[in-house]
């Protein structure tokens, strides 16, 4: 029988490979895992702009997101990057964008459906960018698939909470990262803990919401790893973006919440910067 780890990172392969395979998500037909659908509204509504969205592949955008770690992360031309769970390559080819040639975007996904529509992606991206920096690798972001201190920037959107082992996740992350690197991460962190029929919930886990942390517990691995200047900032109007009232995925929450909660009264979005000592 697999065991707890095994059981969730199945679940969640099997979601988000539905994902792929359909453009739609968790919540049905061209929905998202939240959203009600309209994948460019959640966009929108976490931080990315039209003109961002404009430059992607179609079909690239899946309105996973949560926030818009890209544009936080202040990338500079050269850079090397990691997008952990980079899905059909939105943050991948938006960084790709700002490192350039020189640069270097690796995406990692444990899904197959999702890198193989990655790769695809990425080959219209190479005809209207005619930039080549971007490399989509299998492999589950508690054991990355790259050396010691590879990247300059650690990104992520959304896909944290999803780890069945977020303190590996936080090591490894420090690992992978030079001297000096730092992390621009976009992920659902609780304000205090879910009632248990949420926590049990297979669909609201797979829509970025049982396995998100406590913000207390996210300090704590971030400095179990051994990075500093942890800094933590709310993205408002995320959560609603994601889960508006007519969503499959709010319905399930509410169903399961005492009566007159609220999902932001549980969760929210932050942006997650943190760096590598020197």
């Amino acid at each position: 029988m697999p065991d707890t780890k095994q059981r969730i990172h199945q679940s969640v392969r099997k979601a988000y490979g539905r994902i792929a395979a359909t453009g739609g998500g968790c919540c049905g037909p061209r929905s998202s895992c939240c959203g009600g659908g309209r994948v460019d509204d959640v966009a929108r509504g976490v931080g990315y702009s039209d003109a961002e969205l404009a430059t992607l592949p179609e079909g690239t955008n899946l309105g996973l997101s949560c926030g818009n770690p890209t544009a936080l992360a202040e990338l500079k031309p050269g850079e090397a990057v990691l997008d952990l769970g980079s899905g059909a390559g939105l943050d991948a080819f938006l960084a790709a964008q700002r490192v350039g040639p020189h640069g270097k975007v690796t995406g990692v996904d444990m899904t197959p459906g999702m890198l193989a529509k990655a790769r695809q992606n990425a080959e219209v991206f190479r005809e209207r960018t005619g930039l080549d920096n971007v490399v989509f690798l299998q492999g589950q972001i508690e054991a990355l698939p790259l050396p010691d201190g590879a990247v300059d920037v650690v990104l992520s959107n959304c896909v944290l909470n999803l780890s069945p082992d977020q303190p590996a996740v936080w090591k490894e992350i420090a690992r992978v990262l030079k001297p000096g690197g730092r992390v621009s991460i976009s992920d659902m962190v609780l304000q205090k803990p879910l009632p248990a029929d949420v926590r049990e919930s297979v669909e609201a886990l797979v829509g970025c919401i049982a396995g998100a942390a406590l913000v207390d517990d996210l300090r704590a691995m971030v400095a179990g790893a051994g990075l500093v200047d942890l800094k933590l900032t709310p993205k408002e109007g995320a959560v609603e973006a994601m889960l508006p009232a007519d969503d499959p995925m709010t319905r399930h929450l509410l169903e399961r919440l005492p009566s007159g909660a609220r999902p932001s009264d549980y969760i929210t979005s932050l942006v997650i910067s943190a760096r590598k000592p020197r």
